[in-house]
């Protein structure tokens, strides 16, 4: 079984619910469209570049007093192309698990399309040594405003990307336009309900298990 359909059909909304509260995390179970927007980093990779869509963003929440659930294949981590070309002297950017609250609105990436951008700080490890894997130490963590976005991959109807390459320097990427599309509109919907602050949590597929 590739990895990547591993993560894409084995967890199920239940599950990724109790390995959030399992670290500690806020779930959100209360009121209409209060969104639990939940990456799950592939850990069965043990931190090889893949420049595979082999991680998923998972999206919950409650409308008329039922689940509703979402799974969308994505990346958590950079392409190799920025892995191999340092955007930064320190090395590339790879999120460090955790839940951040309002960390994100909805806002346009890179000037261009609506997207969820990063409004607040975030820990990332930097990455600078070109070995083909994903280095996260504590050491090398930091902390701050770095444009780690979630976005799409390619902009062509109903495409999806396969290879991450230059799509990802440390965003959160999803490989589908249609699947970006829903994520979108649902956001959108929250947003009316609530307000423009997205909290994003990201764990470990490990976490599920």
């Amino acid at each position: 079984m590739k990895i990547e359909n591993k993560i894409m059909s084995c967890y199920t909304r239940k599950q990724i619910e109790n390995a959030v509260i399992a670290k500690g995390y806020k779930y959100f179970s209360t009121g209409d469209l209060n969104l639990n927007i939940i990456g799950i980093r592939n850990s069965e990779t043990a931190g090889k570049v893949t420049n595979a869509f082999d991680d998923c963003i998972s999206l919950s929440y409650k409308l008329n007093n039922e689940w509703k659930f979402h799974c969308f294949k994505c990346t958590t981590d950079p392409g190799t192309h920025w892995v191999e070309n340092l955007l930064n002297p320190k090395g590339v950017a790879i999120l460090k698990p955790g839940q951040y609250r309002s960390s994100h609105k909805i806002d346009l990436h890179q000037g261009k399309y609506e997207a969820l951008r990063q409004q607040k700080p975030l820990e990332v490890y930097r990455d600078g040594n070109k070995d083909g894997i994903y280095d996260c130490l504590e050491e090398d963590v930091e902390k701050g405003i770095f444009g780690i976005n979630i976005h799409r991959a390619t902009a062509k109807e109903h495409g999806k990307s396969t290879r991450i390459d230059k799509w990802s320097a440390g965003c959160q990427v999803i490989s589908s336009s249609d699947d970006f599309a829903v994520f979108m509109k649902i956001c959108r919907q929250a947003r009316d309900v609530w307000s423009n602050n997205f909290t994003y949590t990201l764990i470990e597929s490990e976490d599920c298990i």
